[in-house]
């Protein structure tokens, strides 16, 4: 819940509730749906932060976003938006999180010079010292469009009338998919309902790694599970196609004495038991995207996008497609 005499203090944001049917409403507009990384800035007339939506800071990620004044133009404002990084083609998850899960300076400092980021802004919650929570969509951005200054790696997110043919362009430059937002809609701190609604295009879950294999003493390929209802972990198969990189595998590696347990963590039977090294199951996630469920409960086709930030109660069954 948000503190309204804190308004500094992180909030979790308002998520949209995923949705295959497309349905066209009037007083609602579509967005692009980019496959980047929520993020919520906090400005206080003096500091910056840069918060995600588990609550970590990421404000020394992304240094060229520390500076708000720099794209604010008020004396306070929190907004909302995402960060995005480009491969040749299209919004790429795997070059974000390279930017994302950067830890030691040179690190950083390589990413801002070799991964730009662009910052995708589409609402405001707060504005001179005023919540905007309680306000429709449709006044939230009128507040956002007067209040973003022109800067090269912040940009305002469009809207779209015809969220067909929006979602119609997405399928032909293969990007992720739309959302659909009511214009009314109040913005619901912490909370997820169907006033906001993306459509996805590409299948993907968070999965959690409960073990490897490796080749040549190099991890190879990743066990993915999830959680059921009663906390169980259970077995969805098995992936070592994707973005990952070899410097990526050579990192988990490197992890691979802290993280190593005993016993598998899976319920239930997994494939490759016998050259399995096990891991706890909480301490590495992935993006995985995929073609579809087989009746024996994998996936099919898994294509690993990226590390993710996130825990046991991301990576469960009962986690939106």
């Amino acid at each position: 819940m948000s503190d309204r005499n804190n308004p500094m203090q992180p909030i979790v944001p308002f998520e949209p509730v995923s949705s295959a049917q497309l349905t066209v409403r009037s007083g609602w507009t579509a967005q692009i749906k980019w496959d980047g990384v929520r993020m919520l800035t906090y400005w206080d007339g003096a500091a910056t932060r840069l918060v995600n939506r588990r609550l970590n800071d990421k404000t020394l990620q992304y240094p060229e976003f520390a500076r708000a004044s720099d794209y604010i133009a008020a004396r306070s404002a929190i907004l909302d938006g995402e960060l995005i990084a480009m491969n040749r083609e299209r919004p790429s998850f795997h070059e974000i999180m390279r930017r994302d899960r950067a830890r030691k300076s040179d690190t950083i400092s390589r990413g801002v010079a070799g991964v730009p980021v662009t910052y995708m802004v589409f609402d405001v919650l707060y504005c001179e010292g005023e919540w905007l929570t309680d306000k429709p969509l449709r006044e939230r951005q009128a507040v956002l469009r007067s209040l973003l200054k022109a800067h090269p790696q912040v940009q305002l997110v469009a809207d779209h009338d015809d969220p067909a043919a929006l979602l119609a362009v997405m399928k032909s430059h293969r990007m992720e998919g739309i959302v659909t937002k009511d214009l009314d809609s109040r913005y619901l701190i912490g909370g997820k309902d169907g006033r906001w609604m993306k459509h996805k295009i590409d299948r993907d879950l968070a999965a959690g790694v409960g073990g490897v294999t490796l080749q040549g003493g190099i991890v190879n390929a990743l066990l993915l599970g999830l959680y059921d209802e009663a906390g169980c972990f259970c077995y969805i198969g098995h992936a070592g196609a994707g973005k990952l990189t070899h410097e990526d595998y050579r990192s988990l590696t490197a992890r691979l004495p802290e993280l190593r347990i005993a016993r598998k963590p899976f319920a239930n039977r997994t494939e490759r038991e016998r050259e399995a090294v096990w891991i706890a199951p909480d301490r590495v996630a992935v993006k995985v995207n995929y073609l579809e469920w087989t009746t024996g409960g994998t996936l099919r086709h898994p294509v690993l996008q990226g590390f993710l930030d996130a825990g046991a109660a991301d990576c469960s069954f009962a986690q939106p497609e």
